[in-house]
């Protein structure tokens, strides 16, 4: 089993438990529109939620109520890629279809009280 990690707001993943789907590829795009859903590994959280959300200022919760999806890859019906923005440059994974809601294992605070992304 591989993990990927997903931020998103709350809001939206309190709504993706009560129709049994994830449908939001990133912040303020879904699924439909961009054709994926980005996720991050471990080590690539931080840059993105810093890119995606301008978390690097903000020492607790903030007016963004975010959280981390810890998704199981082992229970995904849809293909993850792992593809870069240019090429040579860092990979990150993609889901290519809906999370059903019993692929999300975790859900973790953002940022987390440890100081730990994930």
């Amino acid at each position: 089993m591989a993990e990927l990690l997903h931020l998103t707001e709350r809001p939206l993943w309190e709504a993706a438990r009560g129709i049994g789907t994830y449908e939001m590829s990133t912040r303020g795009r879904t699924l439909h529109e961009e054709g994926f859903i980005h996720c991050s590994l471990p080590h690539q959280l931080a840059g993105m939620a810093e890119l995606l959300y301008g978390t690097g200022s903000r020492t607790g919760a903030g007016d963004e109520d975010l959280v981390v999806l810890v998704i199981d890859t082992d229970r995904l019906p849809a293909p993850v890629r792992y593809e870069s923005l240019r090429p040579g440059g860092e990979e990150f994974p993609h889901i290519y279809g809906p999370v059903p809601v019993e692929a999300v294992v975790g859900v973790r605070p953002w940022p987390n009280k440890e100081g730990d992304p994930a």
